[in-house]
């Protein structure tokens, strides 16, 4: 350790070191794996407090593990540097060393700040290893800019990320729905439009419609991870990949493919992939989808289960927690609600991440830091979301039967299948009188013998309204 001996340094020589950058001597603590680098940055940007996810710092070491594995096959690094780099690398892909990615998320726009925290803190165990220097720019950093790095970090995280988290909870949601969507297939209800009684649809198709929506969502990731894939590596400070050899960025993403098991390849167009973030609105664009879709599925079944003596009352939901300080015996629908608080910060992250893509001038998108952190947050959130409502919600909910007949056979809209009957007219002077007598359509149909009781009972039965033209029905 390099101790600091200028005028009043000794009094904290044991807790900090002098380390050295372009622009001079940096006190850094003692036991910190970064260097002068990392410590100007968080000097400079003491913003927020927040970070970059273990997501994304995994991925990171990732990229600086193959890279580094790659340089050796080149011959562009001596075998055991090259080792020493992958092997510390590795660690950072573990998150054993996540607490000493310290720079603040609002920083340099391109993220150098953060690659270069990843440098330093694999060049330091590195060169532990060797018990000599490994440089975290000649070596660690061969081949790469901050400007191709961050932004393949950011795709790899998100990817892998959908892959592991996401797509597997949004694929347990489908099955949930789809499960209560047979379980109620026989219990026809009111149906509502403009929040108005319309008519009758079974509740197991309206579960049905919900588990359709999760599985659009699915596909729609799917397509927004296939475009992660395709990486800027490579393209090192402006596109051009200057100071990277010819091969690098093929044979770095190989070792990508072989460590992920995911397809990235080469970008097309390095200028496209490194000049823009378009891939990662188009990314978010999919998951604010899938956060109006979860908005709706979570609202209509806090609606159904309003309750449970002045609302609707169709749903009954499992009792997670008692939900008032005050009122005993109150049990809220808190599973839907924080769902749709994770929906409202996806919204909010959509905002974030369309404004940042216009951050892009010329061979370079400088809001890279925030995108990454509002696009791996809203994956992690509304992976999260989708397992509880699966599991603490859509699981145990129950059908009211009772309470569906009661409200089916009193809607005015059943009114709606005598209209090829008697007239559109007629159909509508019936509804009006049922509701002034506070009768149903059904009671008054009869007692004004609008149609013979047989023909009547068949024209208004509901389960053939949920299914017009079905033999039989």
């Amino acid at each position: 350790m390099t101790l600091n001996l200028e005028p009043g340094a000794l009094a904290v020589a044991d807790e900090f070191r002098t380390e050295r950058d372009s622009l001079g001597d940096m006190k850094v603590p003692a036991d910190a794996l970064y260097a002068a680098q990392t410590q100007r940055a968080v000097e400079n940007f003491p913003i927020s407090g927040l970070r970059f996810p273990g997501s994304f710092i995994s991925a990171l070491g990732l990229v600086k593990g193959a890279a580094a594995e790659t340089n050796v096959e080149l011959g562009l690094l001596e075998e055991e540097v090259g080792c020493a780099i992958a092997d510390a690398a590795a660690e950072v892909v573990a998150g054993d060393h996540d607490d000493q990615f310290v720079v603040d998320i609002f920083q340099t726009g391109s993220g150098t700040s953060t690659n270069m925290n990843a440098n330093e803190v694999i060049a330091t165990l590195a060169g532990r290893r060797l018990d000599g220097k490994v440089h975290p720019n000649d070596h660690v950093n061969n081949g790469q800019s901050s400007n191709d790095v961050i932004p393949t970090a950011m795709q790899v995280a998100a990817a892998l990320t959908m892959e592991r988290n996401l797509l597997p909870a949004l694929q347990r949601l489908e099955r949930s729905l789809a499960a209560k969507a047979t379980e109620f297939d026989d219990l026809v209800k009111s149906g509502r439009t403009h929040l108005m009684d319309a008519t009758p649809v079974r509740l197991g198709q309206e579960f049905g419609g919900f588990a359709r929506q999760i599985e659009l969502g699915v596909r729609r990731i799917r397509e927004a991870q296939a475009d992660l894939l395709e990486l800027p590596l490579g393209g090192t400070a402006v596109g051009t990949g200057i100071n990277t050899h010819p091969e690098f960025a093929g044979r770095t993403i190989s070792r990508l493919i072989a460590s992920t098991g995911l397809s990235f390849r080469e970008a097309d167009d390095h200028f496209e992939r490194q000049a823009t973030r378009d891939t990662v609105v188009f990314a978010h664009g999919s998951l604010n989808t899938l956060a109006v879709s979860l908005t709706k599925i979570a609202n209509d079944i806090r609606l159904l289960a309003s309750g449970p003596r002045a609302g609707l009352a169709e749903l009954t939901l499992p009792a997670t927690q008692p939900g008032s300080s005050i009122m005993p015996g109150k049990v809220n629908p808190v599973i839907p609600e924080a769902v749709t608080m994770v929906a409202a910060q996806v919204m909010g992250n959509h905002t974030t991440i369309t404004v940042s893509g216009t951050g892009s001038h010329f061979e370079l998108n400088v809001m890279m830091p925030v995108m990454a952190h509002a696009l791996l947050q809203s994956i992690q959130l509304l992976a999260g979301a989708a397992m509880v409502l699966a599991e603490k919600c859509v699981d145990g909910i129950t059908a009211n039967r009772d309470r569906i007949t009661e409200l089916l056979e009193g809607n005015l809209s059943m009114g709606t299948a005598l209209a090829p009957h008697i007239g559109y007219d007629a159909a509508a002077e019936l509804a009006k009188e049922a509701f002034a007598r506070n009768q149903t359509i059904r009671e008054l149909a009869l007692e004004k013998g609008v149609l013979p009781r047989d023909e009547l009972e068949r024209v208004l039965d509901a389960r053939a309204m949920t299914q017009p033209g079905i033999p039989g029905l």
